[in-house]
């Protein structure tokens, strides 16, 4: 499933006043998108998960040449993947005192890092490739495309699967955001759904 950047710590969860935002974009055409749809479940997952205040996230559906291009760039993968995470605010921002130091002005208190909106990061989604492999993943194009999203968003947000004990863990997390905010109910007997581990 998703390949990430390794080595990112847990992002923060709460931005400055506002409420989280979710961007999408269709830069594909082979298949159909409800941004608006999808949009919906990642605000719900973000909300679920703690986030708060002025927050970001990007999502974008793209086309698997796109896809590859971005896989062998960021991950050194040759080949177009169901789903990229780029997390932004992985790194709490540290400032020191000195030339070029945020501040208010002159005498007064440093920046507060917590003022600023939170940008959670990307997510970047291949439609044909969650097409092709949803039949032996989620079991449905539907569930696949859901699962992905999730996925990727539990990506931008710290979580991995990169021990079993990781994988076994975000995997109930998936499950719990689809039953909560895709089925309403549980998942279905014909999901399938196996934790991955990657290194």
């Amino acid at each position: 499933m998703a390949e990430t950047r390794p080595g990112l710590s847990r992002p923060r969860r709460t931005g400055g006043d506002g409420t989280p935002e979710v961007f999408c974009a269709d830069e594909q055409v082979a298949v159909a998108v409800d941004l608006g749809r999808w949009q919906t479940l990642a605000l719900d997952v973000l909300e679920a998960e703690g986030v708060r205040g002025a927050a970001e996230l990007t999502v974008v559906f793209v086309d698997e040449g796109t896809m590859q291009q971005l896989n062998a760039q960021y991950m050194g993968n040759n080949y177009a993947t169901d789903v990229l995470a780029f997390p932004l605010d992985a790194v709490e921002a540290t400032r020191t005192p000195g030339p070029g130091a945020l501040t208010k002005g002159p005498g007064k208190n440093g920046f507060d890092i917590a003022d600023l909106p939170l940008l959670l990061g990307d997510v970047v989604v291949c439609p044909t490739v969650a097409m092709k492999q949803a039949p032996s993943h989620a079991g449905t194009e539907d569930d696949e495309m859901a699962l992905l999203l999730v996925h990727g968003i539990l990506h931008v947000l710290g979580n991995d699967h990169d021990t079993a004990e990781a994988a076994i863990a975000m995997q109930a997390l998936e499950r719990k955001h689809l039953e909560s905010f895709h089925w309403q109910a549980a998942a279905p007997a014909n999901f399938r759904h196996v934790p991955e581990v990657t290194q």
